[in-house]
């Protein structure tokens, strides 16, 4: 049996979390630190789309397939183009990202063991990666984890991002390629939830159309299949006339669930089990590439690769408010989301849901929700918290009367 490869870094899992925690450790032009990945596959090609906002004139902007300075906001009453500048609405798929990791994972000299990871076992100093019978793979003196994981502690909300995405090609141009739809609410509403569809348009033949809920349960291929065709009819285009190239399929928590960002003294999670998904929206890929720069930092500068919170905790609590209103019918979802865009410039919103607003910001677009809704909703998240820390104090009253006797 080989000995474990000995390290300063692993990286568990090697999707887009990993990915930038590469290409950012790269920028860093770090010498003497070693690096290993761990994980089944060698992600290559297209897997998977992101789309972000932020400022231009970053390292990914070789990478995008599109970027749009405007995008359109469709509810059944009204039609809105926000512009976005000075920032921009952006899409990035995977086999670009992949490839620069993999450049930097050469740069590096990164050791890559294809296998699947099991347990981390932590004793303060060092971490062993073993594989799924128990073999010692990785000795490294931090562990950053990006395998999915379900969060440590329940929370009160439980729903789901879920979509389906069809790329269409035709040969005749059909989309605006200077504007993407970001949110089309003309989709029928689920009886419990808020749908909406979405379009990203690379050029005027070649786009992604998507359908997407939130909600507490996922569809079947056939009602994704479906909402798919109806909002193409909705978008004025003839299924015939068109030609679907691939399938996007995705299913992201929506919870105020808390995510054990730390799980041990020197294993960090990463992406969503580390809480860079935004538990309002679903997006993440922002938080995960603030986060790897961070860690990227960190590195260089010899201190503990900790990536620091994805969001400021009032922006958690405003998110688990909100997605309560919206589970229990207190708040239209449409409604919602229209009038947050309607009475706020939409760089403010877009900061908002990235997690970069101040207070003063973060009070403006709270005074924009419906209040009374949002009152109820706030009062009975608290009432949900208080009832959960009574039993846990009651728990440990009990334990030290019986210590006692």
């Amino acid at each position: 049996m080989s000995p474990p490869v000995t390290v300063d870094l692993a990286l568990v899992g090697g999707g887009g979390a990993a990915s930038l925690v590469l290409a950012a450790l790269d920028r860093q032009d770090l010498s003497g630190v070693r690096v290993a990945v761990v994980d089944p596959v060698h992600k290559r090609g297209q897997d998977r789309t992101w789309a972000f906002w932020g400022n231009p004139g970053t390292f990914l902007d070789p990478l995008l397939s599109a970027s749009w300075d405007a995008v359109d906001v469709i509810t059944p009453s009204d039609h809105r183009t926000l512009a976005l500048r000075p920032l921009r609405y952006a899409m990035l798929r995977s086999a670009p990202l992949y490839e620069l990791a993999a450049a930097a994972e050469q740069r590096l000299g990164a050791i890559r063991l294809t296998t699947a990871a099991g347990a981390l076992d932590d004793d303060g100093s060092r971490v062993v990666v073993r594989d799924e019978q128990g073999t010692p793979l990785v000795d490294a003196g931090w562990v950053l984890d990006s395998r999915p994981c379900p969060p440590a502690r329940s929370g009160r909300t439980h729903w789901l991002q879920h979509f389906r995405g069809w790329w269409l090609e035709s040969e005749r141009p059909l989309f605006d390629p200077q504007r993407a739809v970001l949110m089309d609410f003309r989709t029928p509403q689920p009886a419990r939830g808020v749908s909406f569809g979405y379009v990203l348009p690379i050029s005027d033949r070649f786009a992604l159309v998507e359908y997407t809920e939130f909600s507490p349960s996922v569809l079947t291929g056939d009602e994704y299949d479906a909402a798919l065709r109806g909002y193409l009819t909705l978008l004025g285009i003839d299924e015939g006339d068109v030609r679907v190239a691939e399938v996007e399929n995705g299913v992201i928590p929506m919870t105020d669930g808390v995510f054990e960002a730390r799980p041990s003294p020197r294993v960090v999670r990463l992406g969503t089990a580390g809480g860079a998904t935004r538990p309002s929206t679903g997006f993440t890929f922002t938080a995960m590439a603030r986060q790897a720069d961070r860690i990227a930092r960190e590195v260089a500068a010899g201190r503990p690769p900790l990536p620091g919170p994805a969001y400021p905790a009032r922006h958690r609590w405003m998110d688990a408010v909100q997605l309560r209103a919206l589970d229990r019918g207190l708040t239209d979802g449409v409604a919602f989301f229209g009038r947050l865009f309607d009475r706020n410039p939409p760089e403010r919103v877009l900061r908002f849901l990235d997690g970069a607003t101040s207070w003063r910001e973060d009070l403006t677009l709270m005074a924009s929700a419906p209040l009374l809704p949002m009152m109820r909703a706030a009062a009975g998240d608290a009432a949900a918290r208080l009832a959960v820390t009574r039993p846990a104090r009651r728990r440990r009253s009990g334990r030290r009367g019986g210590g006692r006797g």
